[in-house]
């Protein structure tokens, strides 16, 4: 079956709506890239791709170890999308059109594929990851086992039941951050361990976890009543919509102290140059959630809504940090900051 490359790059921006006729006529990669939501990769992508920027400034750059993990925990991250689905799906959540229904297709759910073949694209998916793992671990330490170990934990666990008991968001800033940040540095550094790096990607992983917050006050109500205690069905919708949106102000707050203190240099200041769109990102926010489409709101998107604003504004806010990082890094290497 040809490769179809423009829906491969569609995928890895957006979640794509096709038909069962549109599915059957896919290459294997296509089917791949919407079984796994690969469009949020990118924040996965980010995270480790500042854990290896911050181990080429460390000064102790291991490309190879970069590399697989790179791979590793992107296909990880794929791993937990399509086990999230099968659990959704056997305990019956994803039943009569509820959220994760609409906005894509939910290969169980629709009947794209059996169980079967939905089995064997999991295990594939996760085995690539478990590989890399083994790959690093057989070359670096103890330390490098028990990252893996917290990884799969939080892999396996996120759907169910950590997400059930209102730990989702607090998961998001631990994986995303310490452990994906730091841990890439670790590795890519030829292992050496910072907390410094870990606590500096636990404040970037506020953008990672409120994309999360995001999706889960979108599906509020239909978690709700399946009985998913997210965070936002714990502690209210109101309160969550601006709970992210002060998660937002702190992390500006931290990285501009991080500034003033000389452990980032000003480049890394670029990242108020996300500020507009942050501004236009805290409007919906800052309004109760409409129950329907508003009628200038892309159809083709509903019913994702508050996700797809935060989802925007990480976007911009990383692609500036990440530069702002790069110059951080380039001006350090040139001895321009000591």
């Amino acid at each position: 079956m040809k490769a179809n490359i423009a829906f491969w790059v569609k995928a890895l921006k957006t979640v794509p709506r096709v038909s069962k006729e549109e599915w059957t006529g896919m290459d294997i990669v296509s089917k791949w890239l919407v079984a796994t939501r690969a469009s949020v990769f990118i924040m996965t992508s980010i995270s480790c791709a500042i854990g290896g920027l911050l181990a080429f400034a460390y000064g102790s750059f291991n490309l190879v170890n970069f590399i697989i993990c790179f791979l590793g925990l992107n296909f990880a991250h794929a791993s937990n999308n399509l086990i999230n689905d099968w659990i959704d799906h056997r305990k019956g959540i994803d039943k009569e059109n509820y959220f994760r229904a609409l906005y894509g297709p939910q290969l169980l759910e629709h009947q794209f594929v059996s169980p079967k073949v939905f089995a064997v694209y999991t295990l594939t998916t996760l085995l690539v990851a478990i590989f890399c793992g083994i790959y690093l671990i057989v070359s670096g330490t103890q330390l490098t086992f028990l990252l893996m170990v917290s990884g799969l934990f939080f892999l396996l666990f996120y759907t169910w039941p950590l997400k059930h008991l209102g730990l989702g968001e607090p998961s998001v800033i631990l994986v995303w951050g310490p452990l994906m940040i730091g841990g890439t540095f670790y590795v890519a550094a030829n292992n050496h361990w910072s907390w410094e790096v870990a606590a500096l990607g636990a404040v970037y992983a506020i953008g990672p976890a409120s994309v999360i917050f995001g999706k889960h006050i979108d599906k509020l109500q239909q978690d709700k009543e399946k009985g998913v205690h997210t965070l936002p069905v714990i502690i209210g919708e109101k309160v969550s919509r601006f709970s992210v949106i002060t998660l937002w102000i702190i992390q500006y707050i931290i990285f501009i102290i991080l500034v003033l203190n000389k452990t980032l240099t000003f480049p890394v200041l670029l990242i108020l140059f996300a500020i507009p769109t942050l501004i236009s990102t805290i409007k919906p926010y800052s309004k109760k959630r409409p129950e329907t489409r508003p009628e200038n709101y892309n159809q083709n998107v509903w019913p994702l809504y508050l996700v797809r604003f935060a989802f925007v504004y990480n976007r911009r806010f990383s692609l500036f940090f990440m530069l702002g990082l790069i110059l951080h890094i380039i001006f350090i290497k040139i001895g321009w900051f000591i």
